[in-house]
């Protein structure tokens, strides 16, 4: 750990903690106080007391009073929202049977706000401390949040198989997460969830002008700090963070040479991770990565390039008789009636060239076949398709990469409440109130909606569209900034003798393994780097979607194998056994029987 940062940071966990910490001193590494909570009799660190028939639920922890739920309240739901956003835990699936388990877990939560050096805005870290933690195995797995998540966004793998085994586990949101502001208010979220003005410390708190009119700021889009480009340093100052509170904790030094430290994460945390195994120093001991969204020193393409050229060409390609066969490509049996619009939009937009209509689908397919794509990755990004999630990830990484901050979003983009005239409303308390637990860290999510102000047309996403694909590969300052924004993102050589375990879908239809995961693992193994890669078969990018029979007819979960490699990763180690080797994994999805679909079995998996 850097010598400043260090101090400050000793200096900052030197004072006491309670259940309402108080103020520390103010200091560049830390932007607020720590904030302890002790969770025990009925509330655990794991399952925020709802064990796994809870967390299976499928109606939500109940506020008692929507317009001021209380912090445990909050909590109880981020924790139900971010285990449902990541797992399935459909009976059947494996979870609790093949892999993982979801037993009580006693213990205490270390909340705070950090700030890397030059940040405007922080990033809020998060240690989870079992009863059972054992320091002669001293232990920490670090987790980044996965996509925009709050900081319980990995808590279904790290924590789940951390904290069970005595570990310690560290959390961040790098720099993202769901501590929303609202302009009509001037509320975000405190630090522990609940809303509050910008007379309290809030996990973000931007500054707006006044008159600005109403809308909602997310910290990914609007911190102005472009936080993928310190995706590692936010893990590293997490892992810090817990070798800190450990050492005040349990009365006796932690450091980095007589604690074991993994990383982990899954899609961004994942690439968040790789990001902290190219840092300098012997303060990590191995990575687990699973679906990692990370452009490569070499090879590979940024995510930014092929959202947006999905978003434009996809809905028109997938209408290709290529997929006529395909039951996620033909809904129903036909062709979605909107898809067969964007073809008709694009030719008239000049961007197919086929004169014949019949044919414009046909080009769409072969121009993403060209560029990359599969059939597998098409098949599986009609969810992405479906949800209009390339849209909602382009604008979003579109005002991170620009450092746009909290003014005006390129092209035109924004985010609010809308009222029945589809007009920007300034949100009830209820709906404040419950972003922070309920939201998955970008709009559209948990009421607000995203504003185009560009929609026009028998296709109003086009324009839209049309302007964030040119900052892409246009001319001009805008396109400028926002490719030096993707640029600073791109990722160097693990640390030399690391131990790094990469596995990714075959099917990955939102992050595809051949431009991310499986580019990186090439470039790593090129150049001397100890990276396993498993490519993993029929498999694609959201577990938790497997809870759908067409879903889990198709694939099979990543989390069985995420699991698999933190156990081999701690093998090699805790007791020197070698790393399973790089494999492709020939997973078969489960079959349809007379009384349903068959539980997943050990053989689905293959695995190593």
């Amino acid at each position: 750990m850097r010598p400043l940062a260090a101090a400050l940071l000793a200096a900052v966990l030197a004072t006491a903690c309670s259940e309402r910490a108080a103020p520390v001193p103010t200091a560049s590494f830390s932007a607020s106080e720590i904030a302890q909570h002790v969770h025990r009799d009925g509330d655990d660190l794991l399952t925020a007391g709802l064990g796994l028939d809870g967390l299976r639920s499928p109606v939500p922890p109940p506020f008692a009073d929507a317009d001021a739920p209380t912090a445990q309240e909050l909590r109880r739901r981020a924790v139900w929202a971010n285990w449902r956003g990541i797992a399935d835990l459909a009976p059947g699936g494996g979870f609790g049977e093949i892999y993982g388990a979801a037993e009580p877990v006693p213990g205490r939560e270390f909340h705070a706000l950090l700030k890397l050096p030059g940040a405007a805005h922080p990033h809020r870290v998060m240690l989870q401390l079992p009863d059972a933690f054992d320091a002669e195995k001293r232990c920490v797995v670090v987790a980044a949040s996965s996509g925009s998540r709050g900081i319980y966004g990995a808590i279904a793998l790290a924590g789940a198989w951390g904290l069970p085994r005595g570990c310690a586990v560290a959390y961040t949101d790098k720099g993202a997460g769901t501590g929303w502001f609202d302009t009509a208010s001037g509320q975000g979220a405190t630090l522990d969830g609940t809303p509050g003005g910008t007379d309290q410390t809030l996990e973000f708190a931007p500054e707006v002008e006044t008159g600005a009119g109403p809308r909602v700021l997310v910290k990914h889009a609007h911190s102005g700090d472009n936080p993928e480009a310190d995706w590692g340093r936010h893990v590293q100052q997490a892992a810090d963070f817990a070798l800190q509170v450990l050492s005040r904790e349990l009365g006796q030094p932690f450091t980095h040479a007589d604690t074991r430290v993994i990383a982990v994460g899954v899609s961004n945390g994942a690439g968040a991770v790789l990001r902290a195994a190219e840092l300098d120093g012997d303060w990590l001991d191995g990575v687990v990565a699973v679906s990692p969204n990370i452009l490569p020193g070499e090879g590979g393409r940024p995510l930014y390039d092929y959202a947006t050229e999905a978003a434009l060409l996809m809905p028109c390609a997938l209408a290709s008789s290529a997929f006529d066969n395909e039951p996620l490509a033909r809904p129903g049996g036909v062709v979605p009636p909107a898809w067969m619009l964007r073809c008709e939009t694009l030719a008239q937009a000049g961007l197919l060239s086929e004169a014949d209509p019949a044919a414009h689908a046909q080009e769409a397919y072969a121009r993403l076949r060209a560029n990359g794509w599969t059939d597998a990755a098409l098949v599986a990004g009609t969810l992405s398709v479906g949800f209009d999630l390339w849209r909602a990830v382009a604008v979003t990484y579109a005002a991170a990469y620009a450092r746009s901050g909290s003014g005006d979003m390129p092209c035109g983009y924004g985010f609010a409440m809308l009222d029945a005239d589809g007009l920007p409303r300034a949100p009830t308390l209820a709906e404040r109130s419950a972003w922070w637990s309920d939201s998955a860290g970008i709009p559209p999510a948990a009421g607000v909606q995203l504003i185009d102000t560009l929609a026009a047309g028998i296709d109003p996403a086009l324009p839209g569209l049309l302007c964030l694909r040119g900052l892409w590969d246009g001319q001009g300052e805008h396109a400028a900034a926002l490719r030096a924004g993707i640029g600073a993102t791109r990722a160097a050589l693990p640390r030399a003798s690391l131990p790094v375990m990469v596995m990714h879908g075959s099917d990955d239809g939102l992050v595809p393994e051949a431009f991310s995961g499986g580019a990186y693992a090439a470039w790593a193994q090129a150049n001397g780097r100890d990276v396993r890669y498993w490519r993993i078969a029929n498999a694609q990018h959201f577990d938790a979607f497997l809870g759908l029979p067409p879903l889990a007819m198709r694939y099979v979960p990543l989390m069985p194998y995420a699991y698999r490699g933190l156990d081999a990763m701690w093998s090699h180690l805790a007791d020197g056994a070698p790393l399973p080797a790089s494999a492709e994994i020939a997973a078969t999805p489960r079959a349809l029987r007379a009384d349903g679909i068959e539980p997943l079995r050990p053989e689905h998996l293959a695995l190593p």
